[in-house]
C-alpha cells in the first residue's frame, strides 16, 4: 500500500512556464490578440479595466505582459499569482458552454479554415458558373472540408458527465480504448507495485481529462520528445509527454500517476494544475489536442481490483477502471 502520510508538493517542473508547454501557431495567433485586446481595453475601457484590477486576487503577475482581466490568465493558470474568483469572473460563462474552453481558439480557427472554405467554394460554384467535372471536383472538395469541420467540431466536444460516487472506485482520466493493463514491479512514486493501464485516444474520442480519484496534485513531471503514433507501446516511453503525480486526500494516502502522452497527430499537452492544487473525482484538469494516449499507474495491493481489461471503450469521469476494498478519498 502507498506510504499513509501526505506528501508534501514538489516545486514546479521549471518546463512548465505555461499550460500548453509545446507552445503551438494557434497558441501564438491567440497570445498576439491578446495584446491587440489589452489595447483596446486600456485606450477605450479605461473604467473596465481599473474595475477588474479592484476586484483581482494575488500579488505576483504570472504572465509576461499586463494582466487586465480572466482572459489574459488563460495559458498561465497553473502559475502562482493574479486570480479572480469565480462571481467575479465575467468570462465564466465559457466554462458552460458543451466545448473544451482550452480548445476555444482552435476551435475557431479550424472552423474558419474549413467550413469557412467550404462557403467560399460553394459560393464560387453557384455564383461563378462552373460546370462539368470541375463543378464535380468542387463539390467533392465542399464536402470534404465540410466533414473535416464536423470531425473539429466534434472533437473539440466536452460533454458533462455523471461521476460515480461510490467510495474505492478509480475512474478514467480519458476516453478511448485500453490498449495496456499490465503489472509493475515497483513505481518510483507510487512506491511500490502497481498497475499501469494505458487508453488510446483516436481522433474521435473527447480529448478532455479527468482526474480518476479526488486528491491534490504532488507534482508534475514534462518531458519532451518524439510523436511516435500512440498506439504503439513504444510511444508511451519516447513521445513528448506530462505526468500529474497526485495522492488521495484522506487515509490511505494513495499515490496515483496520470501521463498525457503526444501521438503522431496530437502534439498540444495542456495541463492546468500546479503543486499543491486539489481535485474532485471526474473533474477535468488538461486534455490533449488531436488524438493521443493517456495512461494511469495505480498502487497494487491487496484488496484491489481491476475491472477493466485490453479492448474495453472506456469514458473520463464515468467508466470505472478499478476498485479498491479499502476506499480512500472520493
Amino acid at each position: 500500500m502507498s506510504s499513509a502520510a501526505p506528501l508534501p508538493p514538489e516545486p514546479m517542473d521549471p518546463k512548465l512556464t505555461t499550460i500548453q508547454p509545446g507552445g503551438g501557431v494557434v497558441m501564438r495567433l491567440e497570445l498576439a490578440w491578446g495584446a491587440v485586446r489589452r489595447a483596446y481595453l486600456r485606450t477605450f475601457r479605461p473604467g473596465y479595466v481599473r474595475r477588474m484590477a479592484a476586484l483581482r486576487k494575488g500579488d505576483t503577475n504570472p504572465c509576461p505582459f499586463p494582466v487586465l482581466d480572466p482572459r489574459d490568465l488563460k495559458f498561465y493558470r497553473n502559475q502562482p499569482g493574479y486570480h479572480w474568483e469565480p462571481q467575479d469572473d465575467p468570462f465564466r460563462w465559457r466554462d458552460r458552454i458543451p466545448f473544451a474552453r482550452a480548445g476555444l481558439a482552435e476551435l475557431l480557427v479550424f472552423s474558419v479554415l474549413t467550413a469557412g472554405s467550404a462557403k467560399a467554394v460553394a459560393a464560387w460554384l453557384i455564383w461563378g458558373g462552373a460546370d462539368g467535372v470541375l463543378a464535380g471536383a468542387g463539390w467533392v472538395l465542399v464536402a470534404a472540408l465540410t466533414v473535416a469541420w464536423l470531425l473539429v467540431v466534434w472533437f473539440f466536444r466536452d460533454p458533462e458527465r455523471a461521476v460515480p460516487a461510490a467510495p474505492g472506485l478509480v475512474i478514467s482520466p480519458a476516453d478511448g480504448k485500453v490498449v495496456l493493463v499490465e503489472e509493475l514491479e515497483y513505481d518510483e512514486f507510487v512506491g511500490g507495485p502497481a498497475v499501469q493501464i494505458g487508453i488510446f485516444l483516436s481522433i474521435f474520442n473527447c480529448h478532455l481529462n479527468r482526474a480518476p480519484v479526488a486528491g491534490r496534485v504532488v507534482g508534475l513531471r514534462y518531458k519532451m520528445g518524439k510523436f511516435l503514433n500512440a498506439i504503439r507501446p513504444e510511444s508511451a516511453r519516447e513521445n513528448e509527454q506530462l505526468a500529474v503525480r497526485m495522492q488521495e486526500d484522506a487515509p490511505p494516502y494513495r499515490r496515483y500517476v496520470v501521463r498525457q502522452i503526444t501521438g503522431a497527430i496530437a502534439r498540444r499537452i495542456v495541463c492546468w494544475l500546479k503543486p499543491g492544487d486539489t481535485v474532485g473525482r471526474g473533474e477535468r484538469f488538461g486534455m490533449i489536442k488531436f488524438g493521443s494516449r493517456t495512461e494511469l499507474v495505480m498502487p497494487r495491493e491487496a484488496g484491489l481490483k481491476v475491472v477493466t481489461k485490453v479492448g474495453d471503450k472506456v469514458k473520463a469521469g464515468l467508466s470505472v477502471l478499478a476498485e479498491y476494498e479499502t476506499p480512500g478519498a472520493t
